[in-house]
């Protein structure tokens, strides 16, 4: 990375002193041919002033004409042809246009270099500050629940509990498990999307199946931390979708919006879905912190966590949302996110391809 990133500096600076010299070169081939134009206007006016001494000595005007052929003499006055004065004009026009054009092709192919490599290295260090956050991100997510597992097995250890005390330590245990496990399936799963590793199968699927099969998943979580969830979705409303990525979809997100509303205390999470225009909609609208409305799109990228203030989420990676994104893109269909600030809760809407009526899922 390093030797790269001294590689393309070096280009830079090279790409920079290039352009700065053909700008130069530029400047200078116009001098030069002012100069050049200069001095052939002035040896022609040396030829006009010998041809005019001539004349005024007596030779005739053509003899003059023979032996200064640029000359001309008209009224008893010797003067440049206008043909070669415009043959002048011409010439200076003609260095004029080539250097331009010239100069102007190699600052372009200059400029589009710089700006490549530009955007390399803007690129490659927001890839650095990415990395940066996701191990500071992963480092403290992971030592939450290492601790709560040392403590919880250190307490097994050092006492003896009861039935109920070592039921409480283990189900302490398995959730801290989940969580660490829940986080390096989401780190894999981004790392898979990112590299395009994904074997997408569309078919239509039942989409209020698979919203039920989630929901009855988190609502354990959802009771204990007294969310209520809703979901008024129609039956018969199917969707062009992977079906593990139907699944992971509406999983994230309905985590997402547990995680938003958990800091209040308790909310509700309203699901909703419609069919419109050859599509199918789901709504997600939840009573949680909600976000700045500048922020939706943020949201989607990877390694967002908005904090209070913001919007903020309760535990996880930052990539949950950017999963989502890239398996909606997957499945030809899109995800966008709305609040009316912080504190105002949000809503999500997910849209899928509809699927055709006739087929089977």
């Amino acid at each position: 990375m390093k030797a790269a990133r001294v590689f393309q500096l070096t280009t830079l600076a090279l790409l920079v002193v290039s352009a700065v010299q053909v700008g130069y070169w530029v400047f200078d081939q116009r001098a030069y041919t002012i100069d050049k134009v200069h001095a052939a206007r002035a040896a022609y006016a040396e030829q006009a002033a010998a041809a005019q001494a001539l004349l005024d000595a007596g030779v005739s005007a053509e003899r003059i004409q023979q032996m200064l052929p640029p000359i001309v003499v008209v009224g008893g006055h010797a003067s440049l042809a206008p043909k070669v004065e415009e043959m002048l004009r011409t010439e200076e026009r003609r260095r004029y246009n080539r250097y331009a054009w010239e100069g102007a092709f190699f600052m372009l192919a200059l400029g589009a270099c710089i700006t490549v490599i530009g955007r390399a290295l803007r690129a490659e260090a927001r890839v650095l500050e990415e990395q940066d956050n996701f191990l500071a991100l992963v480092s403290h997510q992971f030592k939450t629940p290492l601790a709560s597992l040392q403590l919880s097995l250190e307490t097994m250890a050092l006492r003896t509990l009861s039935p109920e005390q070592a039921r409480t330590l283990i189900d302490r245990m398995l959730a801290d498990l989940a969580r660490m496990e829940a986080m390096v399936t989401q780190i894999l799963e981004s790392a898979r999307l990112e590299r395009g590793r994904v074997d997408f199968k569309s078919e239509p699927l039942d989409l209020g199946a698979a919203v039920t099969r989630v929901i009855a998943h988190l609502e354990e979580r959802a009771r204990q931390e007294r969310i209520a969830i809703s979901c008024d979705i129609e039956p018969g409303l199917k969707v062009v979708s992977d079906p593990l990525a139907l699944d992971v979809v509406v999983r994230n997100i309905l985590e997402n919006a547990l995680s938003a509303v958990t800091p209040h205390g308790g909310g509700s999470i309203a699901l909703s879905a419609r069919a419109q225009n050859g599509e199918v909609e789901l709504s997600v609208r939840d009573s949680g912190v909600g976000f700045r409305s500048g922020d939706g799109t943020r949201l989607f990228e990877r390694f967002t966590r908005l904090h209070p203030g913001g919007g903020s989420t309760h535990y996880g990676t930052g990539l949950g949302l950017f999963i989502v994104q890239r398996l909606m893109h997957l499945a030809h269909g899109r995800v966008s996110a709305h609040s009316d600030g912080v504190g105002q809760g949000a809503r999500f809407v997910l849209t899928w391809p509809a699927a055709a009526q006739g087929q089977r899922s």
